[in-house]
């Protein structure tokens, strides 16, 4: 398990104090895949730095591997007392890590680039080779052993790379926006290969990344990062069901087809118009009603009619998560019983554009 507890970090610049995290917390279940996602700037990798003490926070605590690490003047300690260079040291070889763009030895074969940690752990020669092969066949680069990075292709370097992180058998991994480098197609067996490990091995894992495709895709909690501030943290399925700040909803936006509608409010496209009485909504069916004949059973119910614009529907976190844009129409009461109903089949309902007599009134 990890804790982070109030967490600061202020960077002195020649041109201004620059407050990279405030008052950070946030829990990371063992076993589990966390995400952290912000946009440059948000203060992410600052925050992955200081989980491993590569970088001081300034104050706060972090609970990691039994201990909590106090942060106090930029200083860490433990039991009171100043953390040595050595507890350091091996509090980071407890931590795996894997970056953007690889960090490998161009001059190594991929085998002894996966070697290079073992070599002063006191494991003898036959030791190291027996756990380089054993972590080439878990990233499924066995007949690779022997070529250079250069030969290898994007997403086989990251494997290399996850190897080299797993060699000392962490029990974290922190992956720093580690497919963004990557073609859609390595970024898929990327994070399948991490899923994979942390179902296999038990490795808690910290995803920072600035793309929500990559948290939907594995994780299952996620802090949603702005201005080195948490905005909002939850289940990754709450968090694209229903996100609230203003953030989220922009990150959630962005990886579904119904994020284009706040683009076509914001250019008055033709598509969104609406005529007198009529509202433009957006409606969200959770896990209770997803299959469910709602739309159809409301129309007979209260007469209301539903011209749909925009749709969409996935699985997260093996439950499923649909929504729609469209635009409802029929007689006032038909529309008002229409909304009431969805609402009490567990469809949220928003209204973006309201045509009807009280263009302020909300569903």
């Amino acid at each position: 398990m990890i804790e982070v507890r109030h967490l600061n970090k202020t960077f002195h610049l020649k041109s201004g104090d620059v407050a990279a995290l405030e008052d950070v917390s946030f829990r990371v279940e063992e076993g589990s895949v966390y995400g952290v996602i912000g946009y440059s700037g948000a203060g992410k990798s600052t925050l992955v730095r200081c989980l491993n003490l590569l970088e001081y926070a300034d104050s706060g605590e972090i609970e990691i591997g039994g201990r909590t690490i106090v942060l106090e003047n930029g200083q860490p300690s433990v039991n009171g007392r100043r953390m040595t260079g050595r507890e350091q040291s091996a509090l980071r070889r407890g931590i795996g890590m894997i970056f953007q763009h690889f960090n490998l030895l161009d001059r190594l074969t991929v085998f002894d680039n996966i070697a290079y940690p073992l070599k002063h752990t006191g494991r003898n020669r036959k030791e190291i080779e027996e756990r380089v092969w054993e972590l080439l066949e878990l990233v499924s680069l066995t007949d690779k052993a022997d070529v250079f990075p250069s030969q290898l292709s994007g997403g086989q370097k990251q494997r290399v790379a996850i190897a080299r992180a797993l060699a000392g058998n962490p029990p974290v991994l922190l992956s720093d926006e580690a497919t963004s480098a990557l073609d859609p197609e390595a970024t898929e067996s990327i994070l399948s290969l991490l899923k994979e490990l942390n179902r296999k091995l038990g490795i808690t894992i910290i995803l920072i990344t600035h793309e929500m495709a990559v948290v939907k895709r594995i994780a299952d909690r996620v802090a949603v990062m702005e201005g080195g501030r948490i905005a909002e943290e939850g289940s990754v399925y709450d968090l694209f069901s229903d996100p609230s700040a203003e953030i989220s909803r922009r990150f959630v936006a962005s990886s579904s087809l119904l994020g284009k509608i706040d683009r076509l409010i914001r250019e008055d496209a033709d598509l969104v118009q609406v005529r007198e009485g009529e509202l433009l909504v957006r409606l969200v069916f959770e896990k209770e009603c997803v299959g469910e004949h709602v739309l159809t059973s409301a129309a007979k119910e209260t007469g209301v009619d539903l011209n749909l614009l925009l749709a969409d529907a996935e699985y997260l976190q093996g439950s499923p998560l649909g929504g729609l844009v469209g635009i409802l129409s029929g007689t006032p009461e038909s529309i008002e019983k229409g909304i009431a109903y969805l609402q009490e089949h567990h469809v949220r309902t928003e209204v973006l554009r309201d045509g009807r007599v009280h263009p302020d009134s909300r569903a």
